[in-house]
């Protein structure tokens, strides 16, 4: 079978549909992936629905189908042209370009997600995705931008406001303006922090600016910066576990800079002078690795007997809930998902664990990240997302390996979340 469809100068378009001779459509739920592959390899991407000619009509553009389902039972893959009387197919992989030059990747393209097709099952984790320190710094960017007056000036947010770029790209798109520092804040105007926390320096900046600040740092976030303002007060060196360079960690050390060391591994803790060992306390980044985390601290415990910590644990609940999830599936599955961007801490940490677990993992932002080999032999695919990851991407990655072949999804939930952090006054209704 081949197809038609109209063509731009160059490219690729990859069918979200193909309308069949018969008059009815094959859905192409797969179509993210081949674009994704496509986009990688710089090819120029459209979507259209593709039409198939009649029997004996030529095709007006290079095609190439791959109708589904397209297993034959053991898993391997059907033929990529269907026979003529063959069955109109209810799904479908289709590509049409009309370039020369793209048609050797395209094929190519067809050719690998030929291979991944096949029967498979989806293990969700749970929880997973937007935790309430997220929700609720979104809220605010939201808030703030329905509620500022018509010649008010944008909504300035400093940072991400949490980081993923799906995210950010929204409220980019609903008006928010994000900056890097303070310096690109027009004085008078206003400005979100992010859920990630600031130091006292920034605030103090934004003070001297006259900027309209809102604070949306995640209330755990702000539990960390009073315990090591407290602990610096009463005379500790304040170890904070952490990366360095992330912007919670770089807000937690402005508390008390001259009374606080930042340690990221064991190897740190041997390393590590202090003016009294029997006045040290520690603290933690809210979104790092249980058991890294424990093997620094029983360090710390072991170098300092002394040593004092937090009435509860600075790792927050969503992180925890998170990697215990996926514990729970790690083991049954041949390959692990994680959706969230590449400088949220929380999701590379879950890479992470699934990888010490011995099954591997790939962070992807999106479904158009999947590469066809991590799954092409994969029956039983794990599936999470951080806690900045909007759920929607989640059911995207679930609709397109659907169009690879029948999915069985099944839910493995290991908490419940409900927990709620109500806005800051500045934006309450």
């Amino acid at each position: 079978m081949s197809v038609s469809a109209p063509m731009a100068d160059g490219g690729v378009v990859v069918a979200e549909q193909v309308r069949l001779p018969d008059g009815s459509r094959a859905e192409c739920p797969a179509a993210p992936l081949l674009a994704g592959s496509l986009q990688r390899e710089e090819v120029p991407v459209g979507s259209a629905v593709l039409a198939a000619p009649p029997p004996g009509q030529e095709a007006t553009a290079q095609a190439l189908w791959l109708p589904l389902p397209a297993d034959n039972g053991n898993g391997a893959p059907a033929e990529r042209t269907a026979p003529a009387e063959a069955p109109s197919p209810t799904a479908a992989l289709a590509l049409a370009t009309a370039d020369a030059a793209a048609l050797p990747t395209a094929r190519s393209t067809l050719t690998a997600w030929a291979m991944a097709v096949r029967p498979r099952t989806v293990l969700l984790a749970a929880p997973r995705s937007f935790c309430a320190g997220v929700e609720r710094a979104i809220e605010v960017v939201e808030r703030a931008l329905a509620r500022r007056p018509p010649d008010s000036g944008p909504v300035y947010v400093r940072k991400q406001i949490v980081h993923n770029k799906h995210v950010v790209r929204r409220l980019e798109e609903r008006g928010a303006v994000f900056v890097d520092e303070l310096d690109q804040v027009p004085r008078g105007a206003m400005v979100v922090f992010s859920a990630h926390g600031v130091s006292p320096q920034v605030r103090q900046e934004a003070e001297a600016r006259g900027l309209k600040v809102i604070d949306a740092t995640c209330p755990l976030v702000t539990k960390v910066h009073h315990e090591a303002l407290r602990f610096a007060r009463r005379g500790d060196t304040v170890v904070l576990i952490g990366h360095a360079g992330h912007e919670e960690i770089e807000g937690t050390l402005g508390e008390a800079p001259e009374r606080t060391v930042l340690v990221e591994t064991p190897q740190d803790v041997a390393d590590l002078e202090v003016e009294d060992p029997e006045r040290v306390s520690y603290l933690t980044q809210t979104t790092l690795a249980m058991e890294e985390t424990t093997q620094i601290i029983a360090a710390l415990k072991k170098r300092f007997p002394s040593l004092r910590g937090p009435g509860s644990e600075d790792i927050c609940y969503a992180t925890t809930n998170r990697q215990h999830a996926l514990e729970a599936i790690a083991r049954q599955v041949d390959v692990v998902l994680v959706v969230g961007s590449g400088n949220s801490s929380n999701s590379m940490r879950l890479v992470e664990l699934a990888g010490r677990a011995g099954v591997p993992a790939h962070l992807i932002d999106g479904v158009g990240d999947i590469e066809p080999h991590w799954i092409a032999d994969a029956h039983r695919i794990g599936l999470t997302a951080g806690a900045s990851a909007p759920p929607a991407l989640v059911d995207e990655v679930v609709a397109a390996l659907g169009g690879l072949g029948p999915v069985q999804v099944h839910e493995h939930r290991t908490a419940v979340e409900d927990v709620y952090f109500a806005p800051p006054k500045e934006v309450r209704a």
